[in-house]
């Protein structure tokens, strides 16, 4: 069969995080958009929370001509408070943002009808619940209005609904629009999340835990519900890993139909002259942040290294990578003959840019001496109870001069205006020289993706799916490869760190040319991870969804 006769005539895609940078989701359709844009020329269609009243995210850009008539429609016929524009990324794609804020009051209405039709429980909803159900109960009516406007009765269409947030969504539409091919992604379980985050073992015990009970336990019932509940009568249930697909079998009771990997997309990495620049500037800029704070000298050819991603100490190996770099830091007497500089870019709740550091970076004034606390970049509300602050204290860092291993804790969203870097995530990743990414819960890992699309090795475990996938193209054995899997279980915390050190010397003996070689190995790999080889699954998602749709019409 051709490829493209597999696709719906029009696709809806909907996140909490269209146009909303909070998380790796984002990166995985800002990404992915570029392809679908180009396979759908505009009949791709993203739907986003508006969260800005009358102001925009930056990300995005009004479009007055894009479906004008219909957005007049629904305004006055259908009560919709909407958006209509296009996402600033590659392939500026169609995007919806919708005020759900309206819809609060129909709240209740809308859970006994949920708990009426597919079972979900929402009486033990807490949190964010209510507002990520209100904006999928939103999503919905904004799907529906423009079927019904546009009369796509005859044409074949799907909507794919992002996470647990936007279950309700899916549900809305199975039941609303049953023509309405009806596809349920859950980039990881919110269940198998709880279970790794509350320091219970789920791995070595995943095939005796009951979903439903360890709901209860964890007092996650209202979010598990809906989310076992969508995963169970979409017409296509997707994950994006397979270390995922089996903890989905085991908690929501729901093998996924399709497992649909992440991609990354190769024009979000600058090439040639422009690559070369884009470093020396990185490192130009990490170097001067670091010797502002230290008071002392950073060697020109010190060894960056980081890791970075959302602020669960224990599910993304935030400690472990603490441990690794102590470890380091232990191997400097003999092993460790090069300078490191370890970032960790974890955005914190941070309270404010360091005022001295600010200043002493804005004035260019050379510092001599260590600032008080030379291991944040900002200060925190609760500094004194701040785990990376009290572990890195702990472990016996002091950062001086006389020290070839140093760490400094990056505690703000890089978003290009937090005070002190003033620049992009991505714009500091490139100036590394590796990242390390030890996580024990980690359904696909975006992370050590980007780093590699950028040229940079980095170190993942086998307990995310990225590093599994890095494995079945059998790599992860040597650093030199681009990427280095580290075994890790529920118990091996201290054979991981010392994996991890082991990793960085090797890189740090490593000359410039054998560094540059390294880099194309990454290159290599990240290539075999383009959206235009991964977006094969999501065109059999596609048919698995169409197909199961077209049942309900005989």
């Amino acid at each position: 069969m051709d490829p493209l006769e597999k696709m719906p005539d029009y696709l809806f895609e909907s996140s909490w995080e269209v146009c909303n940078k909070v998380g790796g989701i984002y990166t995985v359709l800002s990404t992915k958009a570029h392809t679908l844009q180009q396979l759908f020329q505009d009949k791709i269609i993203f739907i986003g929370p508006d969260l800005w009243d009358n102001q925009s995210p930056i990300d995005f850009t009004i479009d007055n001509q894009l479906f004008h008539d219909w957005k007049t429609y629904a305004e006055s016929t259908d009560s919709l408070k909407i958006k209509v524009g296009r996402w600033n990324v590659p392939g500026t794609p169609p995007v919806i943002l919708v005020d759900f804020k309206p819809f609060f009051n129909e709240r209740d209405r809308l859970f006994y009808q949920m708990w009426q039709d597919f079972g979900v429980d929402s009486m033990h909803a807490y949190g964010d619940y209510d507002e990520s159900c209100i904006f999928a109960y939103a999503t919905g009516k904004v799907i529906e209005s423009f079927y019904r406007y546009y009369h796509l009765e005859e044409k074949k269409v799907a909507a794919l609904f992002n996470e647990w947030m936007l279950g309700m969504g899916a549900l809305y539409i199975k039941k609303q629009l049953p023509d309405i091919a009806t596809l349920f992604t859950t980039h990881a379980t919110s269940i198998g999340r709880s279970i790794a985050g509350n320091n219970k073992a789920l791995y070595a015990y995943m095939d005796g835990y009951n979903g439903d009970q360890m709901a209860k336990e964890l007092n996650m019932e209202a979010k598990h519900s809906l989310e076992k509940q969508a995963a169970h009568h979409v017409d296509c249930f997707t994950t994006v890993s397979d270390i995922t697909a089996h903890e989905c079998r085991q908690l929501l009771n729901k093998t996924p139909d399709i497992v649909t990997p992440n991609g990354f997309e190769r024009n979000f990495v600058p090439e040639g002259k422009q690559y070369t620049a884009k470093r020396k500037e990185a490192r130009k800029t990490l170097t001067n942040v670091a010797e502002k704070l230290l008071g002392c000298t950073i060697s020109s050819d010190a060894l960056f290294v980081a890791t970075s991603g959302r602020y669960e100490y224990r599910n993304k190996g935030i400690d472990v990578f603490i441990e690794a770099m102590n470890y380091l830091r232990a191997s400097a007497c003999g092993m460790l003959q090069r300078e490191v500089v370890a970032f960790i870019m974890v955005p914190a709740w941070v309270k404010e840019a360091r005022a001295d550091l600010k200043a002493v970076i804005e004035k260019n004034i050379q510092t001599t001496c260590q600032m008080q606390m030379p291991f944040a970049t900002h200060w925190l509300n609760q500094m004194a109870e701040d785990k990376v602050i009290n572990y890195i204290q702990h472990a016996g860092f002091s950062n001086s001069a006389n020290e070839k291993m140093k760490i400094i804790f990056v505690p703000c969203y890089l978003d290009g205006q937090d005070g002190i870097f003033n620049k992009t995530y991505y714009d500091l990743l490139i100036g590394m020289d590796a990242t390390v990414f030890p996580s024990y819960y980690e359904p696909w890992g975006y992370t050590p993706l980007e780093s590699i699309a950028f040229g940079i090795p980095t170190i993942t475990t086998d307990l995310a799916g990225f590093g599994l996938w890095a494995k079945k193209n059998r790599i992860g054995d040597r650093i030199e490869d681009g990427v280095a899997v580290v075994t890790r279980t529920d118990f091996n915390y201290f054979e991981v760190a010392n994996a991890i050190c082991n990793h960085m010397l090797t890189l740090s003996r490593k000359d410039e040319e054998e560094m540059e070689e390294i880099r194309h190995n990454c290159f290599d790999l990240a290539n075999k991870a383009e959206w235009d080889k991964f977006i094969a699954f999501y065109l059999d998602a596609f048919e698995i969804a169409l197909r199961n749709a077209e049942k309900r019409k005989c």
